[in-house]
């Protein structure tokens, strides 16, 4: 798998047909994800700040695929909210420099800290939550999800203050759902959208422990991502936020069991760091 520069460079090299959307890993749930006519990012965390602000417990279980100043390529920079693993501001603050051209759309609670790392107030979009919006520029349709984590906190002024990213895009709908738990209207909220063929669910479970010790706020546990995937008819599943941290991550074959006993059909995939998952409808 290519890495550094030779990942950024084999991403605006990949060809993108008809049908199609080219999805790379870049750790935890972040990923690069091109389009006919842009590159997106999602939650990419390419340093090691988690662990610089709240000790050795949040060390990297492994180096960044590319650096924040490698990443010159970005049409838009998406973040789910502001955890540092998701709104990282080494990582936003070197594409933000690196990517002069590119905005970046979140909730608006993560305004203050865009504006910390000083992006400027026109590079910012805030969209509402479940109104469909074209990213100027591009093809891309994006629908804002509200996500729980663990509650659907919402804020008159700023919105939800944890979301997802509903993108449909060169013929294929793919949903990230951020960070996430399955709420009381989640399933009638993501039944009222169009189906997304591709969905990038945070599967590392939650528990006592890493609740109470490790400070951590889970997601979804595999079984629970399972049972969505076949109640909602999804084709394929990729489960992320469980690789980064050793300390909050569960074994992958406990997400491997759950699919298989749960529905043994259902596609799922793992995305490595640097690895391109290209999907065709």
């Amino acid at each position: 798998m290519p890495f550094g520069q030779d990942l950024i460079n084999h991403i605006q090299n990949t060809p993108i047909i008809p049908g199609s959307l080219g999805i790379w890993g870049l750790g935890q749930v972040g990923f690069a994800i091109k389009g006919p006519d842009a590159v997106i990012y999602i939650d990419p965390c390419l340093s090691d700040v988690v662990r610089e602000q709240f000790g050795d417990v949040w060390k990297r279980g492994y180096e960044p695929p590319c650096l924040p100043t490698q990443v010159t390529n970005a049409t838009y920079y998406m973040i789910s909210h502001e955890h540092m693993d998701h709104l990282d501001p080494v990582t936003t603050g070197g594409v933000a420099k690196a990517s002069p051209q590119s905005k970046f759309v979140t909730t608006a609670w993560c305004r203050d800290l865009l504006n910390e790392i000083d992006i400027a107030e026109d590079r910012q979009l805030f969209p509402q939550a479940l109104t469909p919006i074209t990213l100027p520029g591009t093809s891309l349709k994006l629908t804002i999800v509200p996500s729980a984590h663990y509650a659907k906190e919402y804020d008159e002024a700023k919105g939800y203050r944890w979301i997802g990213f509903l993108i449909e895009w060169n013929g294929v709908t793919l949903y990230h759902a951020g960070d996430t738990i399955i709420y009381p209207d989640y399933l009638d909220i993501l039944r009222s959208l169009p189906k997304p063929d591709i969905v990038i669910l945070p599967v590392n479970g939650r528990d006592w422990y890493r609740e109470e010790i490790v400070k951590a706020t889970g997601n979804l546990l595999p079984y629970e991502a399972a049972w969505l995937a076949k109640e909602l008819g999804w084709d394929t599943v990729i489960p992320g936020h469980n690789d980064l941290y050793p300390t909050n991550a569960i074994p992958q074959e406990h997400i491997a069991e759950a699919f298989a006993r749960v529905d043994p059909r259902q596609k799922y995939k793992s995305v490595q760091p640097g690895e391109l998952y290209y999907y065709v409808k």
